[in-house]
């Protein structure tokens, strides 16, 4: 499973379960373990955010020649999100 298509499932499951996008919010590492089975590495930073009608986010990705050099550590979250 591509890393886009996993995303568009943690949302539309944030969408359709209030209590999955509590967790969600608080605790991003134990739901994403709970629900999907994903287990995010060490050393990974992972932040959730909801937007709402009056507040936004923009999120620049990394630079493409930044994801050719990826830590053995980026590298597991990868593999994680595969």
């Amino acid at each position: 499973m591509s890393m886009d298509t996993l995303k568009v499932k943690i949302i539309k499951k944030a969408w359709e379960d209030a209590d999955f996008k509590a967790r969600l919010l608080a605790d991003p590492r134990s739901a994403l373990k709970q629900d999907f089975g994903i287990e995010v590495p060490e050393g990974i930073e992972l932040s959730v955010l909801a937007e709402t009608p009056a507040h936004y986010a923009l999120v620049i990705p990394p630079q493409p020649e930044e994801l050719d050099q990826l830590t053995a550590t980026g590298a597991e979250l990868k593999a994680a999100w595969s």
